[in-house]
Protein backbone atom coordinates (compact mmCIF):
# COMPACT_ATOMS: atom_id res chain seq x y z
CA UNK A 1 0.00 0.00 0.00
CA UNK A 2 1.13 3.24 -1.09
CA UNK A 3 0.79 5.73 2.15
CA UNK A 4 -0.54 9.31 1.58
CA UNK A 5 -0.40 12.54 3.13
CA UNK A 6 -1.77 16.18 2.84
CA UNK A 7 1.07 17.69 0.85
CA UNK A 8 2.45 20.32 2.94
CA UNK A 9 2.89 23.75 0.70
CA UNK A 10 6.40 24.58 1.92
CA UNK A 11 7.58 21.15 0.78
CA UNK A 12 5.55 21.78 -2.44
CA UNK A 13 7.57 25.05 -3.78
CA UNK A 14 10.36 23.28 -2.75
CA UNK A 15 9.53 20.86 -5.93
CA UNK A 16 8.35 23.67 -7.88
CA UNK A 17 10.19 26.40 -9.18
CA UNK A 18 8.37 29.14 -11.64
CA UNK A 19 10.28 30.52 -14.60
CA UNK A 20 10.83 33.83 -14.89
CA UNK A 21 8.95 35.36 -17.53
CA UNK A 22 11.01 37.31 -20.55
CA UNK A 23 9.40 40.23 -21.48
CA UNK A 24 11.91 40.65 -24.46
CA UNK A 25 10.57 39.22 -27.54
CA UNK A 26 14.01 38.62 -29.33
CA UNK A 27 15.43 37.25 -26.08
CA UNK A 28 12.69 35.34 -25.90
CA UNK A 29 12.82 33.84 -29.57
CA UNK A 30 16.76 32.91 -29.54
CA UNK A 31 16.49 31.41 -25.75
CA UNK A 32 13.86 28.78 -27.67
CA UNK A 33 16.24 28.37 -30.30
CA UNK A 34 18.04 25.67 -29.63
CA UNK A 35 19.76 23.98 -32.87
CA UNK A 36 20.70 26.07 -35.86
CA UNK A 37 17.59 24.30 -37.17
CA UNK A 38 15.40 26.32 -34.96
CA UNK A 39 17.20 29.70 -35.91
CA UNK A 40 16.05 28.58 -39.23
CA UNK A 41 12.67 28.12 -38.03
CA UNK A 42 12.57 31.52 -36.64
CA UNK A 43 14.83 33.35 -39.62
CA UNK A 44 12.04 32.08 -42.00
CA UNK A 45 9.17 33.59 -40.28
CA UNK A 46 10.65 36.98 -39.66
CA UNK A 47 12.37 37.47 -43.34
CA UNK A 48 10.34 38.17 -46.64
CA UNK A 49 10.82 35.29 -48.78
CA UNK A 50 13.23 36.37 -51.38
CA UNK A 51 15.55 37.83 -48.89
CA UNK A 52 15.59 33.98 -47.15
CA UNK A 53 15.47 32.07 -49.90
CA UNK A 54 18.30 33.28 -50.89
CA UNK A 55 20.29 32.54 -48.21
CA UNK A 56 18.46 28.86 -47.61
CA UNK A 57 18.85 27.71 -51.64
CA UNK A 58 21.12 26.52 -54.19
CA UNK A 59 21.36 25.80 -57.27
CA UNK A 60 18.81 24.22 -59.91
CA UNK A 61 17.32 21.09 -58.07
CA UNK A 62 19.62 21.79 -55.02
CA UNK A 63 21.14 18.37 -54.93
CA UNK A 64 24.79 19.30 -54.19
CA UNK A 65 23.18 21.02 -50.97
CA UNK A 66 20.62 17.63 -49.65
CA UNK A 67 23.64 15.53 -50.25
CA UNK A 68 26.09 17.70 -48.87
CA UNK A 69 23.67 17.88 -45.45
CA UNK A 70 22.80 14.24 -45.75
CA UNK A 71 26.58 13.11 -46.05
CA UNK A 72 27.37 14.07 -42.46
CA UNK A 73 23.75 13.00 -41.26
CA UNK A 74 25.04 9.56 -42.54
CA UNK A 75 28.05 8.65 -40.40
CA UNK A 76 27.83 6.79 -36.92
CA UNK A 77 30.25 8.11 -33.97
CA UNK A 78 32.58 5.59 -32.49
CA UNK A 79 33.31 6.96 -28.48
CA UNK A 80 35.99 5.38 -26.53
CA UNK A 81 35.26 5.25 -22.73
CA UNK A 82 36.82 6.02 -19.53
CA UNK A 83 39.15 8.46 -21.32
CA UNK A 84 38.40 11.48 -18.35
CA UNK A 85 37.28 13.99 -20.81
CA UNK A 86 36.16 16.30 -18.05
CA UNK A 87 37.72 19.53 -19.92
CA UNK A 88 37.99 20.09 -23.44
CA UNK A 89 40.34 22.26 -25.71
CA UNK A 90 38.54 23.30 -28.81
CA UNK A 91 41.15 25.74 -29.55
CA UNK A 92 43.59 25.40 -32.97
CA UNK A 93 45.74 26.80 -35.42
CA UNK A 94 45.19 27.68 -38.68
CA UNK A 95 46.20 29.78 -41.18
CA UNK A 96 49.10 31.26 -39.30
CA UNK A 97 46.50 32.08 -36.24
CA UNK A 98 45.00 30.78 -33.56
CA UNK A 99 41.02 30.28 -33.59
CA UNK A 100 39.22 29.65 -30.01
CA UNK A 101 36.65 27.03 -31.90
CA UNK A 102 37.22 24.82 -35.15
CA UNK A 103 35.00 27.04 -37.49
CA UNK A 104 34.96 30.65 -38.59
CA UNK A 105 32.02 32.41 -40.38
CA UNK A 106 32.68 32.40 -44.30
CA UNK A 107 32.16 34.63 -46.63
CA UNK A 108 28.64 35.73 -47.32
CA UNK A 109 27.26 38.12 -50.35
CA UNK A 110 24.60 40.82 -49.60
CA UNK A 111 24.22 39.90 -46.13
CA UNK A 112 22.66 43.47 -45.00
CA UNK A 113 19.65 41.97 -47.62
CA UNK A 114 19.31 39.15 -44.86
CA UNK A 115 19.44 41.65 -41.72
CA UNK A 116 20.47 45.31 -41.68
CA UNK A 117 23.19 44.70 -39.12
CA UNK A 118 25.09 42.17 -42.13
CA UNK A 119 28.44 41.97 -41.67
CA UNK A 120 29.00 44.64 -38.94
CA UNK A 121 26.95 41.72 -36.72
CA UNK A 122 29.04 38.86 -37.86
CA UNK A 123 32.15 40.22 -37.28
CA UNK A 124 31.35 41.36 -33.96
CA UNK A 125 30.43 38.04 -32.59
CA UNK A 126 33.35 36.60 -34.58
CA UNK A 127 35.79 38.89 -32.40
CA UNK A 128 34.05 38.12 -29.22
CA UNK A 129 34.07 34.45 -29.54
CA UNK A 130 37.82 34.75 -31.06
CA UNK A 131 36.84 33.01 -34.00
CA UNK A 132 37.61 34.49 -37.74
CA UNK A 133 35.21 36.45 -39.51
CA UNK A 134 35.20 36.77 -43.73
CA UNK A 135 34.29 39.42 -45.75
CA UNK A 136 33.11 39.01 -49.58
CA UNK A 137 34.02 40.66 -52.44
CA UNK A 138 30.13 41.14 -52.47
CA UNK A 139 29.64 41.98 -49.31
CA UNK A 140 27.67 44.54 -48.29
CA UNK A 141 29.99 46.61 -45.39
CA UNK A 142 33.02 48.04 -46.17
CA UNK A 143 36.66 46.74 -45.48
CA UNK A 144 37.47 49.15 -43.54
CA UNK A 145 33.71 48.91 -41.68
CA UNK A 146 34.42 45.26 -40.79
CA UNK A 147 38.09 46.11 -39.07
CA UNK A 148 36.32 48.67 -37.20
CA UNK A 149 33.75 46.53 -36.22
CA UNK A 150 36.43 43.77 -35.11
CA UNK A 151 39.34 45.28 -34.52
CA UNK A 152 41.68 42.93 -32.32
CA UNK A 153 40.39 39.53 -34.18
CA UNK A 154 41.34 37.79 -37.30
CA UNK A 155 39.75 38.96 -40.23
CA UNK A 156 39.75 37.47 -44.31
CA UNK A 157 38.74 38.36 -47.13
CA UNK A 158 37.45 36.23 -49.57
CA UNK A 159 38.28 37.41 -53.36
CA UNK A 160 36.40 37.17 -56.55
CA UNK A 161 38.17 37.82 -59.82
CA UNK A 162 36.43 40.22 -61.69
CA UNK A 163 36.96 41.46 -65.10
CA UNK A 164 38.04 44.59 -64.35
CA UNK A 165 41.15 43.24 -62.68
CA UNK A 166 41.96 46.40 -61.20
CA UNK A 167 39.11 46.08 -58.91
CA UNK A 168 40.08 42.90 -57.60
CA UNK A 169 43.65 44.47 -56.95
CA UNK A 170 42.44 47.56 -55.59
CA UNK A 171 40.63 45.15 -53.02
CA UNK A 172 43.54 43.13 -52.27
CA UNK A 173 45.30 46.61 -51.35
CA UNK A 174 42.45 47.62 -49.08
CA UNK A 175 41.81 43.89 -47.39
CA UNK A 176 45.96 44.20 -46.68
CA UNK A 177 45.96 47.49 -45.77
CA UNK A 178 43.44 47.13 -43.31
CA UNK A 179 45.40 44.44 -41.34
CA UNK A 180 43.17 41.17 -42.87
CA UNK A 181 45.36 38.09 -42.45
CA UNK A 182 43.82 36.05 -44.81
CA UNK A 183 42.77 36.17 -48.44
CA UNK A 184 40.46 33.28 -49.73
CA UNK A 185 41.10 33.41 -53.50
CA UNK A 186 37.62 32.14 -54.82
CA UNK A 187 38.11 29.48 -57.89
CA UNK A 188 34.39 28.11 -58.13
CA UNK A 189 32.87 30.92 -59.66
CA UNK A 190 33.40 31.90 -63.03
CA UNK A 191 29.59 32.22 -63.68
CA UNK A 192 26.66 32.10 -61.55
CA UNK A 193 25.13 28.80 -61.14
CA UNK A 194 21.13 29.15 -61.77
CA UNK A 195 19.55 29.62 -58.69
CA UNK A 196 15.75 29.30 -59.36
CA UNK A 197 14.56 30.29 -55.90
CA UNK A 198 15.78 33.49 -56.94
CA UNK A 199 14.49 33.77 -60.17
CA UNK A 200 11.04 32.17 -59.24
CA UNK A 201 10.96 35.38 -56.15
CA UNK A 202 12.40 37.92 -58.25
CA UNK A 203 15.10 38.32 -56.17
CA UNK A 204 16.80 41.67 -57.45
CA UNK A 205 19.37 44.31 -55.69
CA UNK A 206 17.34 46.76 -55.34
CA UNK A 207 14.75 44.08 -54.41
CA UNK A 208 11.90 44.07 -56.79
CA UNK A 209 8.26 45.06 -55.38
CA UNK A 210 5.19 43.00 -56.82
CA UNK A 211 2.20 41.77 -55.54
CA UNK A 212 3.75 39.03 -53.73
CA UNK A 213 6.49 40.40 -52.41
CA UNK A 214 4.21 43.48 -50.75
CA UNK A 215 2.04 40.04 -49.55
CA UNK A 216 4.65 38.58 -48.16
CA UNK A 217 5.85 41.52 -46.68
CA UNK A 218 2.81 42.68 -44.53
CA UNK A 219 3.36 40.04 -41.52
CA UNK A 220 6.88 41.34 -41.68
CA UNK A 221 6.84 45.53 -41.29
CA UNK A 222 10.12 45.26 -39.17
CA UNK A 223 12.24 43.85 -42.07
CA UNK A 224 11.46 46.25 -44.53
CA UNK A 225 11.12 49.28 -41.75
CA UNK A 226 14.94 48.08 -41.11
CA UNK A 227 15.48 48.11 -45.21
CA UNK A 228 13.79 51.35 -45.46
CA UNK A 229 15.31 53.45 -42.25
CA UNK A 230 19.17 52.45 -42.44
CA UNK A 231 21.88 53.44 -44.34
CA UNK A 232 22.06 52.20 -48.24
CA UNK A 233 23.40 49.09 -49.28
CA UNK A 234 27.16 49.38 -50.20
CA UNK A 235 28.68 46.85 -52.21
CA UNK A 236 32.85 46.19 -52.08
CA UNK A 237 33.28 46.36 -55.62
CA UNK A 238 30.04 46.66 -57.57
CA UNK A 239 29.59 50.10 -59.00
CA UNK A 240 26.39 49.05 -60.39
CA UNK A 241 23.91 47.08 -58.32
CA UNK A 242 20.69 46.97 -60.50
CA UNK A 243 19.32 43.19 -61.81
CA UNK A 244 18.89 39.86 -60.39
CA UNK A 245 21.97 38.50 -58.42
CA UNK A 246 22.97 35.86 -61.27
CA UNK A 247 22.98 38.88 -63.92
CA UNK A 248 25.00 41.14 -61.25
CA UNK A 249 27.91 38.14 -60.82
CA UNK A 250 28.08 37.23 -64.55
CA UNK A 251 28.34 40.87 -65.27
CA UNK A 252 31.81 40.97 -62.89
CA UNK A 253 33.12 37.59 -63.04
CA UNK A 254 35.47 36.63 -65.20
CA UNK A 255 35.07 32.64 -66.65
CA UNK A 256 38.73 33.44 -67.88
CA UNK A 257 40.37 33.15 -64.31
CA UNK A 258 43.41 31.31 -64.44
CA UNK A 259 46.91 29.90 -62.51
CA UNK A 260 48.49 33.26 -64.03
CA UNK A 261 45.85 35.33 -61.89
CA UNK A 262 46.37 33.17 -58.65
CA UNK A 263 50.23 34.00 -59.35
CA UNK A 264 49.05 38.08 -59.78
CA UNK A 265 47.33 38.15 -56.63
CA UNK A 266 50.16 36.17 -54.55
CA UNK A 267 52.35 38.62 -55.57
CA UNK A 268 50.43 41.09 -54.01
CA UNK A 269 49.44 39.69 -51.32
CA UNK A 270 51.25 39.87 -47.99
CA UNK A 271 49.05 37.70 -45.60
CA UNK A 272 48.16 33.90 -45.99
CA UNK A 273 46.56 32.89 -49.43
CA UNK A 274 44.30 30.13 -49.50
CA UNK A 275 42.38 28.59 -52.47
CA UNK A 276 38.93 28.16 -52.16
CA UNK A 277 36.57 25.97 -54.22
CA UNK A 278 38.44 23.01 -54.50
CA UNK A 279 36.73 20.08 -55.71
CA UNK A 280 38.99 17.72 -56.56
CA UNK A 281 41.76 15.30 -55.43
CA UNK A 282 44.43 16.63 -58.57
CA UNK A 283 43.58 20.25 -58.13
CA UNK A 284 44.43 19.72 -54.63
CA UNK A 285 47.87 18.45 -55.31
CA UNK A 286 48.88 21.24 -58.32
CA UNK A 287 47.88 24.05 -55.73
CA UNK A 288 50.16 22.59 -52.96
CA UNK A 289 52.32 22.21 -55.53
CA UNK A 290 52.52 25.55 -56.03
CA UNK A 291 52.87 26.67 -53.00
CA UNK A 292 49.50 27.85 -51.99
CA UNK A 293 48.96 28.38 -47.52
CA UNK A 294 46.04 26.41 -47.62
CA UNK A 295 42.65 25.07 -49.35
CA UNK A 296 39.26 25.11 -48.58
CA UNK A 297 36.81 21.98 -50.33
CA UNK A 298 33.80 24.21 -51.29
CA UNK A 299 31.58 23.87 -53.73
CA UNK A 300 30.33 27.11 -52.63
CA UNK A 301 27.25 25.61 -50.24
CA UNK A 302 25.88 23.76 -53.52
CA UNK A 303 25.21 27.32 -54.81
CA UNK A 304 26.81 26.75 -58.02
CA UNK A 305 27.35 23.62 -60.00
CA UNK A 306 24.62 21.27 -58.88
CA UNK A 307 25.91 17.39 -58.70
CA UNK A 308 29.42 19.13 -57.50
CA UNK A 309 31.22 16.85 -55.07
CA UNK A 310 30.72 17.11 -51.80
CA UNK A 311 33.01 18.37 -49.82
CA UNK A 312 32.83 16.10 -46.86
CA UNK A 313 33.02 12.90 -48.91
CA UNK A 314 36.31 14.24 -50.80
CA UNK A 315 37.83 15.49 -47.52
CA UNK A 316 39.22 11.41 -46.90
CA UNK A 317 41.07 11.67 -50.24
CA UNK A 318 42.24 15.23 -50.25
CA UNK A 319 43.75 14.62 -46.71
CA UNK A 320 45.48 11.37 -48.09
CA UNK A 321 47.02 13.33 -50.86
CA UNK A 322 48.08 16.51 -49.43
CA UNK A 323 47.33 16.40 -46.18
CA UNK A 324 50.43 16.25 -44.42
CA UNK A 325 51.77 18.97 -46.77
CA UNK A 326 48.77 22.23 -46.44
CA UNK A 327 46.04 22.77 -43.97
CA UNK A 328 42.93 21.75 -45.51
CA UNK A 329 39.24 23.65 -44.25
CA UNK A 330 36.01 22.31 -45.45
CA UNK A 331 32.79 23.94 -45.37
CA UNK A 332 29.18 23.22 -47.54
CA UNK A 333 26.20 21.70 -45.07
CA UNK A 334 27.21 22.10 -41.79
CA UNK A 335 24.64 22.36 -39.63
CA UNK A 336 25.60 21.75 -35.97
CA UNK A 337 28.96 21.20 -33.88
CA UNK A 338 28.28 16.97 -34.54
CA UNK A 339 28.85 17.86 -38.05
CA UNK A 340 32.00 20.28 -37.15
CA UNK A 341 33.66 17.32 -35.02
CA UNK A 342 33.26 14.78 -37.70
CA UNK A 343 34.95 17.09 -40.34
CA UNK A 344 38.04 17.36 -38.24
CA UNK A 345 37.80 13.83 -37.31
CA UNK A 346 38.08 12.93 -40.72
CA UNK A 347 41.06 14.92 -41.50
CA UNK A 348 40.23 18.71 -41.86
CA UNK A 349 41.93 21.40 -40.36
CA UNK A 350 39.20 23.99 -39.95
CA UNK A 351 35.59 24.40 -41.28
CA UNK A 352 33.22 27.47 -42.28
CA UNK A 353 29.95 28.30 -41.39
CA UNK A 354 27.92 30.68 -43.90
CA UNK A 355 24.08 29.38 -43.97
CA UNK A 356 24.41 28.96 -40.12
CA UNK A 357 25.31 32.16 -39.59
CA UNK A 358 22.66 33.56 -41.48
CA UNK A 359 20.16 31.96 -39.95
CA UNK A 360 21.08 33.24 -36.68
CA UNK A 361 21.50 36.71 -38.34
CA UNK A 362 18.35 36.77 -39.52
CA UNK A 363 16.58 35.01 -36.25
CA UNK A 364 18.11 37.90 -34.25
CA UNK A 365 21.17 40.73 -35.62
CA UNK A 366 24.18 40.44 -33.44
CA UNK A 367 22.63 38.55 -30.60
CA UNK A 368 21.11 36.03 -33.09
CA UNK A 369 24.83 35.38 -34.47
CA UNK A 370 25.65 34.89 -30.82
CA UNK A 371 23.25 32.13 -30.12
CA UNK A 372 24.64 30.66 -33.41
CA UNK A 373 27.37 30.58 -32.18
CA UNK A 374 26.86 29.29 -28.60
CA UNK A 375 24.99 26.87 -29.95
CA UNK A 376 27.42 24.82 -32.31
CA UNK A 377 29.69 25.84 -29.49
CA UNK A 378 27.94 23.80 -27.18
CA UNK A 379 27.34 20.68 -29.02
CA UNK A 380 31.06 20.75 -30.40
CA UNK A 381 32.08 20.70 -26.03
CA UNK A 382 29.32 17.43 -25.87
CA UNK A 383 30.14 16.03 -28.94
CA UNK A 384 33.91 15.49 -27.51
CA UNK A 385 33.46 14.93 -24.33
CA UNK A 386 30.95 12.16 -25.08
CA UNK A 387 33.52 11.06 -27.55
CA UNK A 388 36.40 11.18 -24.61
CA UNK A 389 38.40 13.13 -26.44
CA UNK A 390 39.97 16.51 -24.57
CA UNK A 391 41.46 18.22 -27.99
CA UNK A 392 40.79 18.68 -31.46
CA UNK A 393 44.27 16.82 -32.08
CA UNK A 394 42.97 13.75 -30.25
CA UNK A 395 40.07 13.49 -32.79
CA UNK A 396 41.01 10.56 -35.66
CA UNK A 397 39.30 9.24 -38.86
CA UNK A 398 38.53 6.23 -36.20
CA UNK A 399 35.80 7.98 -34.16
CA UNK A 400 33.79 7.95 -37.77
CA UNK A 401 32.60 5.65 -39.71
CA UNK A 402 30.98 6.56 -42.79
CA UNK A 403 27.84 4.38 -43.29
CA UNK A 404 27.32 5.30 -47.21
Amino acid sequence: MVQRQVPKPAEVFELMRFKKPQFDGKRRRLDAALTVADLRRVAKRRTPAAAFDYTDGAAEEELSLQRARAAFRDIEFNPGILRGAAEVDTSCEIFGGRSALPFGIAPTGFTRLMQTEGETAGAGAAGAAGIPFSLSTLGTTSIEDVKAANPHGRNWFQLYVMRDREISYRLTERAAAAGFDTLFFTVDTPVAGARLRDKRNGFSIPPQLTAGTVLNAIPRPWWWWDFLTTPKLEFASLSSTGGTVGELLDAAMDPTISFDDLDVIRGMWPGKLVVKGVQSVADARKLVDLGVDGIVLSNHGGRQLDRAPVPFRLLPQVVREVGKDTQIAIDTGIMSGADIVAAIAMGADFTLVGRAYLYGLMAGGREGVDRMIAILTDEIVRTMKLLGVASLAELEPAHVTQLS
